[in-house]
């Protein structure tokens, strides 16, 4: 689920980890932030300011 969204994202502003938890949250999937942060890393997704830089 984060990996779609993180794939539909505007690359020029990429969604938050903050942001992240708050659309899985609004979607029924309760997650903090630093879970959020977590399950990115361990999928080799760089953060949002990263993701800005590479667009």
């Amino acid at each position: 689920m984060i990996r779609e969204l993180i794939q539909a994202e505007n690359p020029r502003k990429p969604l938050s980890d903050a942001r992240l938890a708050e659309t899985l949250k609004a979607t029924g999937i309760p997650v903090a932030r630093r879970t959020v942060a977590k399950y990115r890393e361990a999928m080799g997704i760089v953060s949002s300011q990263d993701r800005v830089r590479m667009a």
